[in-house]
């Protein structure tokens, strides 16, 4: 029996209606503020129809169209929730990716003199030239998983092997 189309959808449903893994979907909610799931007994995640457009409209941006995490942050910011949604509607025409100065890019040093982690996603971050938004899609998903897996890891470090600085 199909939901209708104003139910809310497990984390599964909505994984698989994306194309994307669970974790991913998980690992935006740390990236993205404006997903905010219904939670239940269990940590059970329920999304609103409001936020699979949301997740389309994300998804596209990041996979279709070749956008960072941060320049899609900055989208959701200049433009608001409802612009990303009706891109994941499709109702509304995405902005022509731009390159922007380092200066006005809002990237800093980490405290600990390292790579902020924006600085990080750039640095991995394939030559949008000769790529199809196929093979970035499968890049951005490979990227988002090994985020997923160092905060995994950093989560099991004890305090006596957290890096300095933690």
């Amino acid at each position: 029996m199909d939901k209708s189309p104003d139910a809310f959808r497990t984390i599964s449903e909505v994984a698989e209606d994306l194309d994307v893994p669970q974790h991913v979907l998980r690992f935006w909610e740390t990236r993205f503020n404006h997903i905010k799931p219904l939670k239940r007994g269990g940590g059970r995640r329920y999304y609103r129809p409001d936020d699979v457009d949301l997740l389309k409209g994300i998804r596209q941006l990041l996979y279709g169209e070749g956008y960072t995490i941060k320049g899609v942050q900055r989208i959701l910011k200049e433009e608001g929730i409802r612009f990303v949604q009706g891109v994941g509607r499709g109702e509304q025409s995405v902005p022509a990716l731009q390159t922007e100065p380092a200066q006005d890019s809002g990237v800093g040093e980490a405290p600990d003199g390292g790579r902020s982690d924006e600085e990080e996603e750039e640095a991995f971050m394939p030559p949008r030239q000769g790529l199809t938004s196929e093979a970035l899609g499968e890049l951005r998903a490979a990227l988002d998983e090994l985020y997923e897996c160092d905060r995994v890891l950093a989560s099991l470090k004890g305090p006596s092997e957290a890096p300095a600085g933690e």
